[in-house]
């Protein structure tokens, strides 16, 4: 069951303010990205590129293997097929002229390039916790851009925001991710009503064909997953990435009374009053759409990374990067 976006235009003082324009702003854990607005763009940047730095340096051994597997696309020596082997890398020359299955490894690329579907539409410009998702969003960009800088490697990303698609092309080297990074940040919003397109965002990273790589996908994954097929067919050539944005009021409803629940891409608004029913109604229909979402991206065969602006995003990405070692490490 699909469900738009959850925004709040209760009365003043459901959502911890007063109300008026001149409200304080919420103070921000060390652990909370901070906004990237336009006034204060480039000492968050600052902040949020320290915060990285400080908590994930050390965390990779090696290149870039926190969050890409060993095998690369170097065709390496042909060896005896053992049960287990993935059969796409069978070496029919070698098992027909010796009779017996035989696969050929790969060699690790000494060169990653990664690329990154951004999901900068309307419903990201939502936050009840500690920030907006547009905001964590742009957080677990940096993430990925630390995690598999360096050596040679390369990032790009793909910005869509419903309106418009950038297309910030894939280089290495520090220059450029502080550079992409700021691009990113100052991508104007959308106007609500604007709907997004996360397939046709991630058909656009297909076209034309790259060699081997990484593919992330940044997004809240709202609505019906669309975009299934085109991230099944990115799987056949790249590693995957899913990196799901959520806030609490999309999970469940508080108990606020009547309130004005709005979808930011469609600009539909409705009042309702929130009873203990429906409280439970919603939280049912949003634990369930999150099922479809895991479900469809385990199909994908993604990683799926969930993050949330009520909780501190930075252990969230070290659990999932250790888990992902100690995976590949068979459990060492």
């Amino acid at each position: 069951m699909s469900r738009p976006d959850v925004r709040e235009n209760g009365p003043p003082g459901a959502d911890g303010t007063d109300g008026s324009a001149a409200a304080p702003r919420r103070r921000h854990t060390p652990t909370t990205p901070p906004s990237f607005r336009e006034a204060g763009m480039e000492a968050a940047l600052r902040t949020l590129e320290l915060t990285v730095r400080g908590r994930l340096d050390g965390l990779l051994q090696g290149n870039h293997l926190g969050l890409v597997p060993g095998p690369g696309s170097e065709p390496g020596e042909s060896r005896l097929y053992v049960p287990g082997d993935d059969v796409r890398h069978m070496d029919w020359a070698a098992t027909a002229r010796t009779t017996a299955p035989h696969v050929r490894e790969t060699m690790a690329d000494r060169e990653l390039e990664t690329w990154v579907v951004m999901d900068l539409s309307a419903s990201l410009d939502f936050g009840t916790a500690d920030c907006e998702k547009r905001d964590l969003a742009i957080a677990a960009l940096a993430a990925v851009t630390h995690l598999t800088r360096g050596g040679g490697n390369r990032i790009g990303v793909l910005v869509a925001t419903g309106e418009k698609l950038v297309r910030i092309p894939a280089r290495g080297g520090l220059a450029h991710a502080q550079g992409m990074l700021r691009r990113v940040a100052s991508t104007p919003r959308p106007a609500e009503g604007t709907r997004g397109d996360l397939a046709a965002a991630v058909e656009q990273l297909r076209r034309p064909p790259r060699r081997r790589g990484l593919a992330v996908v940044i997004s809240d994954f709202l609505g019906e997953p669309e975009w299934e097929r085109a991230l099944r067919a990115l799987s056949a050539r790249h590693e995957l990435l899913a990196v799901e944005v959520l806030d609490p009021r999309e999970l469940e409803l508080p108990d606020v009374g009547t309130v004005v629940l709005a979808d930011p891409e469609s600009g539909r608004q409705r009042e309702v009053t929130i009873t203990p029913l429906l409280a439970r109604e919603f939280s049912a229909a949003a634990a369930e759409h999150r099922e479809q979402v895991a479900a469809a991206l385990r199909r994908c065969g993604a990683a799926h990374l969930t993050l949330r602006t009520d909780s501190d995003w930075i252990a969230d990405v070290v659990r999932f990067v250790l888990a992902r070692k100690r995976a590949w490490s068979g459990g060492r």
